[in-house]
């Protein structure tokens, strides 16, 4: 098991290996996504937050899953196009991910082994958000219905700190 996100390395979702070492001294908000969810109007809100401080350090890291009511049932090209045509992102997207099961990717087998949810080692749905420190260490879990902007000051608490 990793000892921080920071060991750990994902794909983009133009296929390029991403070492997560690389946002050390970031603030990071990891976040599992889907382009046809009640919850997918959030992107809106992720993208807001990312204009407004990623100059100060935080970066949203979206992962697609399809795991949840196959509601990602598009290729990584369809979602990257989806939601830079409908909400303006961004934010670096990765590969279509899957969060739960024998198939977890490691990103968040560390996530939901560091802040459990209420449904202990599982992802409950779509848009769950994960608050992760410069330092690669999770801070908090926020639940799917919680919108980007009843965040934002833990997350301006971590870019200040």
């Amino acid at each position: 098991m990793a000892d921080t996100l920071h060991d750990l390395t994902a794909t983009r979702n133009d296929g390029t290996e991403q070492p997560l070492s690389d946002y050390r001294g970031k603030v990071l908000l990891v976040v599992n996504t889907a382009s046809q969810c009640g919850f997918t109007p959030q992107y809106q809100g992720l993208q807001a937050l990312y204009q407004r401080h990623r100059a100060e350090g935080l970066e949203i890291l979206g992962f697609p899953c399809d795991q949840f009511g196959h509601q990602e049932p598009g290729d990584d090209a369809e979602i990257a196009t989806f939601c830079q045509r409908n909400y303006g992102v961004t934010f670096p997207l990765f590969k279509k991910v899957e969060v739960n099961g024998a198939g977890t990717h490691p990103v968040f087998a560390y996530l939901k082994k560091s802040a459990p949810g209420l449904l202990g080692d599982s992802i409950k749905w779509n848009f769950t958000k994960f608050l992760v420190d410069r330092e690669g260490r999770v801070v908090d879990r926020f639940a799917p219905a919680t919108p980007p902007e009843k965040i934002e000051a833990d997350i301006e608490k971590l870019l200040g700190g």
